[in-house]
Protein backbone atom coordinates (compact mmCIF):
# COMPACT_ATOMS: atom_id res chain seq x y z
CA UNK A 1 0.00 0.00 0.00
CA UNK A 2 1.64 3.26 -1.42
CA UNK A 3 2.12 6.45 1.42
CA UNK A 4 -0.68 7.97 1.75
CA UNK A 5 -0.03 11.98 2.94
CA UNK A 6 -2.21 14.32 4.30
CA UNK A 7 -0.91 18.07 3.40
CA UNK A 8 -1.98 21.32 5.14
CA UNK A 9 -3.95 19.86 8.01
CA UNK A 10 -4.64 20.87 11.45
CA UNK A 11 -4.24 18.02 13.32
CA UNK A 12 -6.27 17.89 17.01
CA UNK A 13 -3.84 16.77 19.50
CA UNK A 14 -5.80 16.43 22.51
CA UNK A 15 -6.82 19.84 23.97
CA UNK A 16 -5.81 21.81 20.40
CA UNK A 17 -5.17 21.99 16.84
CA UNK A 18 -1.95 22.31 15.51
CA UNK A 19 -1.14 24.50 13.05
CA UNK A 20 -0.90 23.05 9.39
CA UNK A 21 0.87 20.36 8.95
CA UNK A 22 1.96 17.08 7.21
CA UNK A 23 0.40 13.45 8.24
CA UNK A 24 1.54 10.32 6.77
CA UNK A 25 -0.39 7.12 6.56
CA UNK A 26 2.10 3.96 6.56
CA UNK A 27 -0.23 0.58 5.53
CA UNK A 28 -2.78 0.60 8.01
CA UNK A 29 -0.77 2.90 10.53
CA UNK A 30 0.17 6.47 10.99
CA UNK A 31 3.32 7.04 9.86
CA UNK A 32 4.87 10.20 11.10
CA UNK A 33 3.60 13.89 11.98
CA UNK A 34 4.61 16.92 10.65
CA UNK A 35 7.89 15.60 8.11
CA UNK A 36 6.88 16.89 5.06
CA UNK A 37 5.94 15.16 1.85
CA UNK A 38 8.20 11.61 0.89
CA UNK A 39 8.53 12.16 -2.82
CA UNK A 40 6.21 9.26 -4.45
CA UNK A 41 3.63 9.41 -1.65
CA UNK A 42 -0.13 9.70 -2.79
CA UNK A 43 -1.24 13.66 -1.52
CA UNK A 44 -4.50 14.52 -0.34
CA UNK A 45 -4.65 18.49 -0.14
CA UNK A 46 -6.25 19.66 3.45
CA UNK A 47 -6.31 23.18 2.99
CA UNK A 48 -6.14 23.87 6.72
CA UNK A 49 -8.60 21.33 7.64
CA UNK A 50 -9.27 19.66 11.32
CA UNK A 51 -8.10 16.09 11.38
CA UNK A 52 -9.11 14.10 14.07
CA UNK A 53 -8.60 10.57 15.52
CA UNK A 54 -11.21 8.40 14.16
CA UNK A 55 -14.36 8.54 16.22
CA UNK A 56 -16.00 6.23 18.74
CA UNK A 57 -19.86 5.40 19.20
CA UNK A 58 -19.67 4.12 22.10
CA UNK A 59 -23.10 2.59 22.46
CA UNK A 60 -24.95 1.34 18.84
CA UNK A 61 -26.56 -1.74 18.29
CA UNK A 62 -25.97 -3.83 15.04
CA UNK A 63 -29.04 -5.08 13.49
CA UNK A 64 -27.99 -4.90 9.45
CA UNK A 65 -24.80 -4.71 7.45
CA UNK A 66 -26.05 -1.01 6.66
CA UNK A 67 -25.30 0.25 9.63
CA UNK A 68 -21.81 -0.30 9.14
CA UNK A 69 -22.22 1.42 6.00
CA UNK A 70 -23.97 4.63 7.97
CA UNK A 71 -21.76 4.49 10.81
CA UNK A 72 -17.98 4.42 8.95
CA UNK A 73 -20.08 7.33 6.13
CA UNK A 74 -20.19 9.87 9.05
CA UNK A 75 -16.41 9.31 10.65
CA UNK A 76 -17.23 6.43 13.15
CA UNK A 77 -14.40 4.24 12.87
CA UNK A 78 -15.12 2.00 15.83
CA UNK A 79 -18.59 1.22 17.67
CA UNK A 80 -18.82 0.05 20.91
CA UNK A 81 -22.34 -2.15 20.78
CA UNK A 82 -24.18 -3.05 23.70
CA UNK A 83 -26.32 -5.94 22.40
CA UNK A 84 -26.34 -8.09 19.91
CA UNK A 85 -27.85 -11.60 19.93
CA UNK A 86 -27.16 -14.72 18.84
CA UNK A 87 -23.19 -14.89 19.05
CA UNK A 88 -23.71 -15.59 15.04
CA UNK A 89 -24.80 -12.53 14.23
CA UNK A 90 -22.29 -10.72 16.94
CA UNK A 91 -19.93 -12.49 14.79
CA UNK A 92 -21.29 -11.42 11.34
CA UNK A 93 -19.78 -7.86 12.77
CA UNK A 94 -16.33 -8.78 13.39
CA UNK A 95 -13.30 -7.97 11.16
CA UNK A 96 -15.22 -5.73 9.26
CA UNK A 97 -15.10 -1.55 8.93
CA UNK A 98 -15.91 -0.25 11.06
CA UNK A 99 -14.21 -1.87 13.98
CA UNK A 100 -16.85 -3.35 16.09
CA UNK A 101 -16.58 -4.57 19.87
CA UNK A 102 -19.45 -6.49 21.91
CA UNK A 103 -21.69 -7.17 24.33
CA UNK A 104 -23.52 -9.43 22.92
CA UNK A 105 -26.16 -11.16 25.01
CA UNK A 106 -27.01 -8.67 28.14
CA UNK A 107 -28.57 -9.92 31.31
CA UNK A 108 -32.14 -9.35 31.98
CA UNK A 109 -34.87 -9.73 34.48
CA UNK A 110 -38.29 -11.11 33.33
CA UNK A 111 -40.82 -9.44 32.07
CA UNK A 112 -39.50 -6.28 31.41
CA UNK A 113 -39.28 -4.58 27.96
CA UNK A 114 -36.06 -5.69 26.98
CA UNK A 115 -37.02 -9.55 27.71
CA UNK A 116 -39.82 -8.64 24.89
CA UNK A 117 -37.05 -7.50 22.41
CA UNK A 118 -37.82 -10.00 18.99
CA UNK A 119 -34.78 -12.78 19.16
CA UNK A 120 -33.94 -11.94 22.46
CA UNK A 121 -32.17 -15.77 24.10
CA UNK A 122 -33.92 -17.22 27.13
CA UNK A 123 -30.88 -17.09 28.66
CA UNK A 124 -30.80 -13.76 28.93
CA UNK A 125 -33.08 -14.08 31.86
CA UNK A 126 -31.86 -14.55 34.87
CA UNK A 127 -34.10 -14.71 38.23
CA UNK A 128 -31.28 -15.41 40.53
CA UNK A 129 -27.65 -14.50 41.91
CA UNK A 130 -26.93 -18.20 41.63
CA UNK A 131 -27.21 -17.94 37.60
CA UNK A 132 -24.83 -15.02 36.98
CA UNK A 133 -21.43 -17.12 36.55
CA UNK A 134 -22.76 -19.58 34.37
CA UNK A 135 -24.52 -16.67 32.52
CA UNK A 136 -21.18 -14.66 32.18
CA UNK A 137 -19.17 -17.82 31.50
CA UNK A 138 -21.30 -18.45 28.51
CA UNK A 139 -20.96 -15.14 27.45
CA UNK A 140 -16.87 -15.14 27.71
CA UNK A 141 -17.31 -18.47 25.54
CA UNK A 142 -18.96 -16.10 22.79
CA UNK A 143 -16.07 -14.33 22.76
CA UNK A 144 -17.52 -11.14 24.00
CA UNK A 145 -15.58 -7.80 24.54
CA UNK A 146 -17.25 -6.49 27.49
CA UNK A 147 -20.33 -7.66 29.87
CA UNK A 148 -23.61 -6.01 29.97
CA UNK A 149 -26.41 -6.06 32.89
CA UNK A 150 -29.17 -4.19 32.22
CA UNK A 151 -30.91 -2.46 35.43
CA UNK A 152 -34.32 -2.05 34.56
CA UNK A 153 -36.54 -1.45 38.45
CA UNK A 154 -36.56 -4.84 40.51
CA UNK A 155 -37.01 -7.23 37.81
CA UNK A 156 -33.37 -8.03 38.95
CA UNK A 157 -32.47 -7.83 42.60
CA UNK A 158 -29.36 -6.37 43.69
CA UNK A 159 -27.09 -9.55 44.43
CA UNK A 160 -27.95 -10.66 40.88
CA UNK A 161 -26.86 -7.09 39.86
CA UNK A 162 -23.74 -7.52 42.02
CA UNK A 163 -23.13 -10.80 41.05
CA UNK A 164 -22.97 -10.28 36.82
CA UNK A 165 -20.73 -7.41 37.98
CA UNK A 166 -18.45 -9.58 40.09
CA UNK A 167 -18.19 -12.57 37.68
CA UNK A 168 -17.25 -10.10 34.75
CA UNK A 169 -14.57 -8.98 36.29
CA UNK A 170 -13.44 -12.54 37.83
CA UNK A 171 -13.01 -13.11 34.08
CA UNK A 172 -11.26 -9.92 33.48
CA UNK A 173 -14.08 -8.10 31.48
CA UNK A 174 -15.28 -4.58 31.68
CA UNK A 175 -18.76 -4.64 32.95
CA UNK A 176 -21.36 -2.49 31.53
CA UNK A 177 -24.56 -1.54 33.08
CA UNK A 178 -27.82 0.06 31.33
CA UNK A 179 -29.60 2.49 33.81
CA UNK A 180 -31.75 4.98 32.66
CA UNK A 181 -33.87 6.20 36.10
CA UNK A 182 -31.99 7.44 39.52
CA UNK A 183 -32.44 4.04 41.50
CA UNK A 184 -31.30 1.98 38.37
CA UNK A 185 -27.89 4.05 38.81
CA UNK A 186 -27.82 3.88 42.40
CA UNK A 187 -28.27 -0.13 42.06
CA UNK A 188 -24.98 0.12 38.98
CA UNK A 189 -23.11 2.20 41.16
CA UNK A 190 -23.58 0.04 44.15
CA UNK A 191 -22.45 -3.12 42.36
CA UNK A 192 -19.56 -1.31 41.11
CA UNK A 193 -20.06 -1.16 37.42
CA UNK A 194 -16.86 0.01 35.22
CA UNK A 195 -19.48 1.55 32.66
CA UNK A 196 -23.12 3.33 33.21
CA UNK A 197 -25.03 3.99 30.05
CA UNK A 198 -27.48 6.11 29.82
CA UNK A 199 -29.07 8.64 32.02
CA UNK A 200 -31.64 9.18 34.36
CA UNK A 201 -34.82 10.77 33.02
CA UNK A 202 -37.25 10.71 35.96
CA UNK A 203 -34.65 12.67 38.28
CA UNK A 204 -31.30 14.27 38.72
CA UNK A 205 -28.49 12.34 40.07
CA UNK A 206 -27.63 13.40 43.59
CA UNK A 207 -24.39 14.74 44.51
CA UNK A 208 -23.59 11.60 47.01
CA UNK A 209 -24.22 9.39 44.03
CA UNK A 210 -22.10 11.30 41.75
CA UNK A 211 -19.53 11.36 44.50
CA UNK A 212 -19.08 7.53 44.83
CA UNK A 213 -19.06 7.12 40.84
CA UNK A 214 -15.47 9.41 41.10
CA UNK A 215 -14.47 7.45 44.06
CA UNK A 216 -14.91 4.12 42.45
CA UNK A 217 -13.55 5.67 39.00
CA UNK A 218 -16.95 4.82 37.32
CA UNK A 219 -17.22 6.32 33.55
CA UNK A 220 -20.46 7.55 32.12
CA UNK A 221 -22.15 7.28 28.61
CA UNK A 222 -25.20 9.45 28.61
CA UNK A 223 -26.49 8.64 25.58
CA UNK A 224 -28.34 12.47 25.38
CA UNK A 225 -29.33 11.55 21.63
CA UNK A 226 -32.19 8.40 22.67
CA UNK A 227 -32.77 10.19 25.82
CA UNK A 228 -33.63 13.31 23.70
CA UNK A 229 -35.77 10.52 21.55
CA UNK A 230 -37.49 8.65 24.29
CA UNK A 231 -38.52 11.89 26.30
CA UNK A 232 -39.95 13.49 23.36
CA UNK A 233 -41.76 10.16 22.47
CA UNK A 234 -43.51 9.70 25.22
CA UNK A 235 -44.30 13.02 26.07
CA UNK A 236 -41.54 13.63 29.01
CA UNK A 237 -40.81 17.07 29.09
CA UNK A 238 -38.90 17.03 32.06
CA UNK A 239 -37.45 13.66 31.20
CA UNK A 240 -34.69 15.18 29.10
CA UNK A 241 -33.92 18.24 31.14
CA UNK A 242 -33.09 15.39 33.89
CA UNK A 243 -30.69 13.59 31.50
CA UNK A 244 -28.90 16.76 30.97
CA UNK A 245 -28.41 18.21 34.54
CA UNK A 246 -27.25 14.71 35.56
CA UNK A 247 -24.75 15.12 32.62
CA UNK A 248 -23.99 18.11 34.06
CA UNK A 249 -23.40 17.39 37.47
CA UNK A 250 -21.19 14.01 36.27
CA UNK A 251 -18.72 16.24 34.28
CA UNK A 252 -18.59 19.04 36.92
CA UNK A 253 -17.42 16.32 39.32
CA UNK A 254 -15.15 15.26 37.02
CA UNK A 255 -16.63 11.64 36.06
CA UNK A 256 -14.99 10.71 32.18
CA UNK A 257 -17.86 10.88 29.91
CA UNK A 258 -18.22 8.49 26.57
CA UNK A 259 -20.18 10.14 23.64
CA UNK A 260 -22.31 7.30 22.53
CA UNK A 261 -25.81 7.28 20.83
CA UNK A 262 -28.09 4.22 21.46
CA UNK A 263 -28.56 4.07 17.66
CA UNK A 264 -30.72 1.34 16.95
CA UNK A 265 -32.58 0.27 13.85
CA UNK A 266 -34.15 -2.62 14.83
CA UNK A 267 -37.45 -3.12 14.93
CA UNK A 268 -39.67 -1.41 17.23
CA UNK A 269 -40.82 2.17 18.04
CA UNK A 270 -37.58 3.70 18.63
CA UNK A 271 -36.25 2.61 15.26
CA UNK A 272 -34.17 4.97 13.73
CA UNK A 273 -35.14 7.65 16.04
CA UNK A 274 -30.89 8.22 16.73
CA UNK A 275 -29.51 6.93 13.47
CA UNK A 276 -26.41 5.14 13.16
CA UNK A 277 -23.25 7.46 11.87
CA UNK A 278 -25.10 11.30 11.78
CA UNK A 279 -26.49 10.06 15.76
CA UNK A 280 -22.80 10.60 17.26
CA UNK A 281 -22.75 14.40 15.88
CA UNK A 282 -25.91 15.22 17.19
CA UNK A 283 -24.60 13.70 20.75
CA UNK A 284 -21.85 15.87 20.20
CA UNK A 285 -23.55 18.86 20.25
CA UNK A 286 -25.91 17.66 23.13
CA UNK A 287 -22.67 16.88 25.31
CA UNK A 288 -21.49 20.48 24.60
CA UNK A 289 -24.86 21.81 25.42
CA UNK A 290 -25.30 19.99 28.93
CA UNK A 291 -21.53 21.69 29.81
CA UNK A 292 -18.86 19.80 28.32
CA UNK A 293 -15.98 22.09 26.47
CA UNK A 294 -15.78 21.00 22.64
CA UNK A 295 -12.30 19.60 23.28
CA UNK A 296 -13.68 16.94 26.02
CA UNK A 297 -16.65 16.53 23.97
CA UNK A 298 -14.10 15.57 21.17
CA UNK A 299 -12.32 13.38 23.75
CA UNK A 300 -15.76 11.81 24.68
CA UNK A 301 -15.41 10.45 20.97
CA UNK A 302 -11.89 9.88 20.95
CA UNK A 303 -8.99 9.56 23.31
CA UNK A 304 -11.66 8.41 26.37
CA UNK A 305 -13.43 5.41 25.03
CA UNK A 306 -9.78 4.07 24.04
CA UNK A 307 -8.56 4.65 26.89
CA UNK A 308 -11.43 2.90 29.26
CA UNK A 309 -11.93 0.11 26.57
CA UNK A 310 -8.49 -0.36 26.53
CA UNK A 311 -8.00 0.04 22.71
CA UNK A 312 -4.96 1.31 23.17
CA UNK A 313 -3.99 1.61 19.32
CA UNK A 314 -6.29 4.36 18.33
CA UNK A 315 -7.98 7.17 19.76
CA UNK A 316 -5.24 9.67 18.90
CA UNK A 317 -3.39 10.89 15.83
CA UNK A 318 0.27 9.46 16.75
CA UNK A 319 2.79 7.43 14.43
CA UNK A 320 2.53 4.10 15.10
CA UNK A 321 -1.84 3.87 15.76
CA UNK A 322 -4.06 3.12 13.67
CA UNK A 323 -4.66 5.24 11.19
CA UNK A 324 -8.16 6.01 11.95
CA UNK A 325 -8.84 9.28 10.88
CA UNK A 326 -11.84 11.80 9.76
CA UNK A 327 -10.91 15.44 8.17
CA UNK A 328 -13.80 17.86 8.95
CA UNK A 329 -14.11 21.03 7.54
CA UNK A 330 -14.20 24.11 10.19
CA UNK A 331 -13.06 24.34 13.84
CA UNK A 332 -14.73 21.57 15.76
CA UNK A 333 -13.33 23.43 19.28
CA UNK A 334 -14.75 26.71 18.38
CA UNK A 335 -17.92 24.89 16.89
CA UNK A 336 -18.79 21.68 17.63
CA UNK A 337 -21.11 20.88 14.48
CA UNK A 338 -18.03 21.17 12.30
CA UNK A 339 -17.66 17.30 13.16
CA UNK A 340 -20.58 16.41 11.12
CA UNK A 341 -18.85 18.50 7.74
CA UNK A 342 -16.62 15.40 6.70
CA UNK A 343 -14.01 16.18 4.00
CA UNK A 344 -12.55 12.30 4.28
CA UNK A 345 -12.53 9.41 6.49
CA UNK A 346 -9.72 6.37 6.83
CA UNK A 347 -10.27 3.65 8.49
CA UNK A 348 -7.18 0.74 9.51
CA UNK A 349 -5.31 3.20 6.92
CA UNK A 350 -7.89 2.69 3.63
CA UNK A 351 -10.21 5.41 2.59
CA UNK A 352 -13.87 5.08 2.81
CA UNK A 353 -16.34 6.25 1.55
CA UNK A 354 -18.10 9.45 3.53
CA UNK A 355 -21.09 11.70 3.86
CA UNK A 356 -21.08 14.84 2.02
CA UNK A 357 -19.85 17.89 4.05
Amino acid sequence: MPTTVLNNVRVFDGSGLSTPTTVTIEGSVVGAVGAGVPEGAETVEGAGAALLPGLFDAHVHMNAPEDLTDLIAHGVTTGLDMACFPAERMDSFRGRVPDIRSAGTPAIGPGGPHSKMPGMPDEALLTSHGQADGFVARRVADGVDYVKVVIDGDLLDQATIDAVVSAGKAHGKLTVAHASSVDAFHRAVRAGADVITHAPRDGVLDGATVAHMVRQRQVAVPTLAMMEAVSGAFGLPDGYRNARESVAALYAAGVPILAGTDCFSGPGPLRDTVRHGSGLHHELRLLVEAGLTEADALRAATSLPAHHFSLSDRGAVRPGLRADLVLVDGDPLADITATSRILGVWANGVRQAHASA
